[in-house]
């Protein structure tokens, strides 16, 4: 078993393709799939099913994939501790964020790390599904570092730091019935069209559950890909909306109403991988994150 099969096994892991894993790979098709008919001889073991038209893990090649991180990681350690001796600390993190994040000033924060430390490469994405897009890429290996929002009970197979917490409100359009009201319940807004985001934000999630917990599952008749564009679709009196208070703009057509009798937070958190010791590198950036903090919210006062 050498470097290159591992690197190989992983790669064709994570894509579940042959030729998406080469490309990624720098690599020929055919070498790849060379290395893996070899890896699967000295294993005794059959790591992929290429039975269908894709490509998937079989028991033992899931059982295997954790290994084979691991042991690439351990290398890529090794490498970096030397290179570190000899000029500093080098290596590259590869970082997952939402789209907006109002809370993190994430620029200013990755403009600091640069600073201090020039030679490590920082390598930022975002996912088309959320913060549970993010969650899952970290506990794959595929990021090693995610910054989301997502309910405590979301972060299994992740070691998390909060970094700030935020109660959820309504948004309504001034001229809604209800805008008048002080506060409201969720159970009030439950017949109405909503806007939020897309499946898999942890914004979007809270919601529904809660709504779901009430036994009135809602109907969300937009959805965009940005927290910060809702109160948009709500000033133009195209549904309603239930959000965490993000510092959200605010401007007339909008009323923001505090929810009534309700304990929807939103956690804001910075997480790795549970499983795996995170590199020098990583480390260094998650001392740059602040330490918890529960600041409070702007004010949500009704505006008309």
């Amino acid at each position: 078993m050498d470097l290159k099969q591992l690197e190989y096994f992983v790669a064709v892991a994570e894509e579940l393709n042959f030729t998406r894993a080469a490309e990624r790979l720098y690599a020929v098709q055919s070498t790849v799939s060379s290395g893996i008919r070899s890896l699967e001889t000295e294993l005794k073991a059959t790591l992929f099913d290429r039975s269908t038209r894709q490509v998937s893990l079989t028991a033992a090649g899931r059982a295997f994939l954790p290994e084979a991180r691991a042991a690439l990681a351990a290398l890529q350690r090794a490498r970096e501790s030397v290179r570190e001796a000899e000029g500093g600390l080098r290596g590259s993190v590869r970082i997952g964020t939402l789209t907006r994040i109002p809370v993190v000033d994430l620029p200013a924060l990755f403009r600091a790390f640069r600073a201090r430390y020039p030679l490590v490469d920082l390598h930022v994405t975002a996912s088309p599904t959320g913060s549970t897009g993010l969650a899952d890429d970290v506990r794959q290996g595929r990021l090693d570092i995610a910054v989301l929002g997502l309910p405590r009970t979301d972060l299994v197979g992740l070691s998390a730091r909060e970094l700030a917490s935020r109660p959820y409100v309504a948004l309504l359009p001034t001229d809604h019935p209800l805008a008048t009201a002080s506060a409201i319940g969720l159970a009030e807004l439950a017949g109405e069209a909503f806007i939020d985001t897309l499946p898999g934000f942890g914004n979007r999630l809270a919601v529904d559950r809660a709504y779901a917990t009430l036994g009135t599952p809602r109907r969300v008749a937009i959805e965009v890909a940005d927290l910060t564009t809702v109160p948009d679709y709500v000033r133009a009196d195209l549904g309603v909306a239930v959000v965490p208070d993000v510092a959200l703009p605010r401007s007339p057509g909008l009323t923001v109403l505090p929810l009534r009798n309700s304990d929807l937070t939103w956690q804001f958190s910075v997480a790795t991988a549970a499983a795996t010791t995170p590199s020098r590198a990583t480390r260094a950036l998650l001392e740059l994150f602040t330490p918890p903090t529960n600041r409070p919210a702007p004010p949500t006062t009704p505006l008309t």
